[in-house]
């Protein structure tokens, strides 16, 4: 029996793109692997023990582990869901380790050059102690080779599947907007670029706002907030904090259009997830955006105010005359989880 450690430890933080990408990943390995000659465990902080059902296997995580890692004799592939981990088995050489790897956002942060030569040695010596390597994207797959020393192992480049969306539902505490809205999701941190959408709601006076997700860097939330004043559209932009699974729905379901002007991305889960309820997506053009996007989306090629609009424009008169949702909902379905689950399957064999 080969037995298969999946670390998602990453899942103590809920909410986050990859508290989602272990979810659904983790779902459908149990799905998909062969229960005669594999079996999974998964390495799990406290909050996740018992997410993926209490007659799994699972191995505690607790930050100790970063300087001494349990025993991991009985075990044959270590998967390492996050590719800046500290918990990475590096004494046992037996264990053979899957790296995936996100993104080198920290490279488009505006972080010091000391900081992100720190990130990268970091992940470079992850990827030495690695056997295959994961990207998520064609782009991220880009950056790793062009930034990082993969010493001739086998990179492999498998997109995420698109989540599963909950039946919609608001609670009475929950915003109801009170006009057409535009939806944004993501970490409130500076790489999202959401005040550049806010003039969007100022020329159309029609629309608001609504950005949802945890906050990371205060001092962007309260530039976001200032620009809005500056404005004179505070009214009509609301910051939403995390939201649950059924409020996420709901906005996707009733939004009019979906906007992500983000600086950096390793792949848009949240592009999926809108393109899956075959709502319109405008995007800015950078990073993994377009692979995701491709030609059912509409970019931001800057973001002066006055081509935001032009593009908003367009984009929505397009949608609207070409009826474009079901071909919107027909590139989601391209992304999908079982096909990931089983292509991760075919890595780790590839492995014994």
């Amino acid at each position: 029996m080969v037995r298969i450690v999946f670390d998602c430890e990453r899942m103590k933080y809920t909410n986050t793109g990859l508290f989602h990408y272990c979810l659904n990943l983790g779902e459908h390995l149990k799905q998909h692997l062969d229960p005669h000659r594999e079996d999974l465990v998964f390495f799990s902080p406290n909050n996740a023990r018992g997410i993926f059902g209490f007659d799994e296997s699972y191995l505690t995580q607790h930050s100790l582990q970063k300087f001494c890692m349990p025993s991991l004799k009985s075990f044959d592939i270590w998967h390492c869901t996050y590719q800046n981990s500290n918990y990475v088995p590096r004494r046992n050489k037996k264990i053979k380790v899957v790296l995936s790897i996100h993104d080198l956002n920290f490279l488009h942060h505006t972080k010091s050059e000391s900081k992100k030569l720190k990130y990268l040695a970091h992940l470079q010596d992850n990827i030495n102690r690695s056997d295959a390597i994961i990207c998520i994207s064609e782009f991220c797959h880009s950056e790793v080779l062009t930034y990082c020393n993969t010493q001739n192992k086998p990179v492999h480049v498998v997109h995420n599947g698109t989540n599963t969306l909950k039946s919609p539902s608001l609670f009475s505490y929950s915003y109801q907007p009170k006009r057409r809205f535009l939806f944004s999701l993501g970490v409130i941190c500076r790489k999202k670029n959401f005040h550049v959408l806010l003039p969007l709601i100022e020329k159309n006076h029609d629309l608001e706002l609504l950005i949802a997700g945890r906050t990371d860097e205060p001092q962007y939330l309260d530039y976001i907030h200032h620009s809005a004043r500056q404005l004179n559209v505070e009214k009509k932009l609301h910051v939403l904090g995390s939201i649950s699974e059924v409020e996420k729905s709901w906005y996707y379901q009733n939004c009019y259009a979906f906007v992500h002007p983000s600086l950096a991305e390793g792949f848009g889960l949240p592009v999926a997830e809108a393109m899956s309820v075959g709502k319109p997506v405008f995007l800015s053009d950078r990073t993994s955006l377009p692979e995701i996007g491709s030609n059912v989306a509409f970019y931001f090629r800057d973001f002066n105010a006055s081509q935001m609009q032009e593009v908003f424009t367009q984009g929505m008169q397009q949608y609207e005359e070409l009826n474009m949702s079901d071909a919107i909902r027909k590139r989601s379905t391209s992304f999908c989880w079982s096909k990931t689950a089983n292509e991760y399957l075919n890595i780790y064999r590839s492995l014994y």
